[in-house]
């Protein structure tokens, strides 16, 4: 609330009266203004809904500063005239109107399952109410707006009719034109102004950027093929949603048409047809996103793009996966159809298993990366090495796992017999990592014994997985690279923990001597030491570095043992000698009756 306040003060300030005319000119940023609404009201996140709710609140607090409600208990339609803007504001509810409009037709745009009829219907209104709110708004700006306010309101205008027709799929020559005259309004407002105000104009004219070459392309002036469409897609910004969500219709399009061609899955030497279209989109989808990871260009892709990736191949598979078996519980009594479906489903989860354990190896990359950084780095937080025996806990857990699958089957294919071959040489390696981490560990832990037969055992397992590597037909030379440098890395470490545990061997006589001649029994010695409560007048730190796992020395726990003096002794030595005064006679005597008397 502070903020609007803050927003709505800067608006009144804003304003340019011109003393020499009658009429005031207003002046308003209007891509800075709406630049940071959206990023400050959901749209960093892509949320539509807050930030039109947003605008909704916007729009209340503006008709109620303004004095421009519309009845109080009847709706009683009340428009903007030429004549009524005599503030700035009122031109700030005629923009926030369109955004609203506009940012309502987008929340309907990403709904999970697309849009349906209905619901597009009720998209391309709001969008053409947005486009009929910013061309009145361009209209207003004109008239009681100065030169820069009027050219980016015609800018905004012509960017909301672009986005419409963009969505309509048709008058591409049109929306070619109005994109095109918003690139160059916003291309001439970024060579003037203060350096954000330049900033967001030239951010401006990237994100109008794919939609104008989108345009071409429809048109047929431009020969931008379909990889090139999908590099454009990774731009962000909430300019480019409607261009993502374009995007993505058309290659779904793209690969249901293909998929018409697709009849079979191949694994290991099985074929395995594809009867239902919806399970061939969902496995074309995957295979296209593979190809950015495993193609040319996948080894310049960047770490955080790679996951992102990955996560899009998993939904893909499950989606499919989905399908198979939707399909296997309709099957029937169709034994054929059973066992193909089976063997499909079998083999999507191997690719699936495949995937998962190059994923887990990318998290395994990216922590060594960050394992020999240092603490005083605040960005990035360094790896331990529990973290990595973590990650090969879960690599060795992926490769038994998909072993399995692959063993299941009776009549194994030779594509079969070497592929287990491998996930048990892939297994060995994991191992060797993981006892490797595992000794580093212990070994920052200071437990000598430990880490010195960790590192022996490392030691072995590398040498194993070296021998078994170079026996395959099919080695990779980096993997066997890695795998020798693990090996000397375990031998000189190895060597360096048995030296440690020699030389703390030989110094723990002394260094127990030293510790039992600095005891004593006093508390006297205890004064010492670094606690919080004996240097309250001293500015000292009784916590520890950052680096140390030390308790804080604030005070001994439990408090070490004081001499007291403790209270005398009293003896009443004259008790036994007093000779107390019979009572009988005042005591009270039971009164007994007849029968009583006879038996006591």
């Amino acid at each position: 609330m502070a903020k609007d306040n803050a927003m709505e003060i800067d608006d009144q300030k804003s304003i340019v009266p011109d003393q020499t005319n009658s009429n005031p000119k207003f002046s308003i940023h209007v891509l800075q203004l709406l630049k940071s609404a959206q990023m400050q009201h959901g749209l960093r996140f892509g949320d539509y809904t807050r930030y039109r709710r947003y605008c909704t609140a916007r729009l209340r607090r503006l008709y109620k500063s303004l004095k421009f409600t519309h009845g109080r208990g009847k709706y009683t339609k009340r428009a903007i005239q030429p004549s009524m803007v005599t503030e700035v504001r009122f031109l700030h509810v005629v923009l926030y109107t369109s955004e609203r409009a506009w940012s309502h037709a987008m929340e309907k745009r990403q709904l999970p399952d697309g849009p349906n009829a209905r619901q597009r219907r009720y998209l391309i209104g709001r969008l053409r109410k947005a486009v009929k709110w910013a061309t009145f708004f361009a209209e207003l700006c004109a008239l009681k707006g100065d030169s820069r306010t009027s050219l980016e309101a015609e800018a905004y205008a012509s960017y909301m009719k672009g986005n419409l027709l963009f969505e309509q799929d048709q008058n591409w020559d049109i929306a070619l034109k109005s994109f095109k005259s918003a690139r160059a309004v916003y291309e001439e407002l970024g060579k003037y102004g203060d350096l954000e105000n330049q900033v967001l104009c030239r951010e401006r004219v990237e994100e109008l950027e794919p939609s104008i070459r989108y345009c071409l392309h429809k048109i047929g002036e431009s020969n931008l093929q379909a990889s090139e469409l999908l590099q454009i897609g990774e731009m962000e910004g909430p300019a480019l949603d409607l261009f993502k969500a374009k995007l993505e219709a058309v290659m779904a399009e793209a690969r249901s048409q293909q998929a018409a061609s697709m009849t079979e899955f191949t694994w290991l030497g099985h074929r395995f047809p594809i009867s239902n279209a919806k399970t061939r989109v969902s496995i074309l989808k995957a295979q296209e996103l593979e190809k950015d990871l495993h193609g040319p260009k996948g080894e310049s892709v960047p770490a955080e793009k790679r996951l992102v990736i990955f996560d899009k191949i998993f939904a893909a598979y499950h989606e499919a996966r989905s399908s198979i078996r939707n399909d296997l519980a309709n099957a029937g009594n169709s034994e054929n159809m059973k066992d193909d479906l089976s063997g499909l489903d079998k083999a999507i989860g191997a690719v699936l298993g495949q995937r998962t354990i190059e994923r887990n190896q990318l998290l395994v990359s990216i922590a060594k990366s960050k394992l020999n950084k240092s603490r005083d780095d605040k960005n990035d937080r360094a790896t331990k090495p529990e973290e990595l025996v973590r990650l090969y806990d879960l690599l060795l857990q992926n490769t038994a796992d998909l072993s399995d699958l692959v063993s299941s089957g009776r009549d194994r294919k030779p594509e079969e017999v070497a592929f287990a071959e491998e996930c048990e040489i892939k297994s060995s390696i994991f191992r060797a990592e993981r006892c490797f981490n595992l000794a580093k560990s212990y070994s920052l832990a200071g437990k000598r014994t430990e880490a010195y037969s960790l590192y022996r055992r490392a030691c072995s397992l590398a040498d194993t997985s070296i021998k078994r590597l170079q026996s395959s037909t099919t080695a990779d030379q980096e993997v066997l690279k890695d795998l020798k440098v693990l090996y000397n890395e375990s031998r000189s470490n190895s060597c360096i923990e048995h030296a440690l545990g020699i030389m703390e061997l030989e110094k723990a006589p002394e260094k127990l001597s030293e510790k039992i001649s600095t005891m004593s029994l006093t508390a006297k010695e205890m004064k010492l030491s670094n606690f919080l409560l004996d240097k309250l007048e001293a500015y000292e730190s009784a916590v520890g570095d950052a680096n140390t796992r030390g308790a804080p020395r604030i005070e001994t726990f439990p408090p070490a043992f004081q001499a007291v003096p403790r209270n005398p002794i009293v003896l009443d030595l004259a008790y036994n000698s007093i000779e107390f005064p019979a009572l009988d006679n005042r005591m009270k005597k039971d009164k007994k009756g007849l029968l009583s008397r006879f038996w006591g």
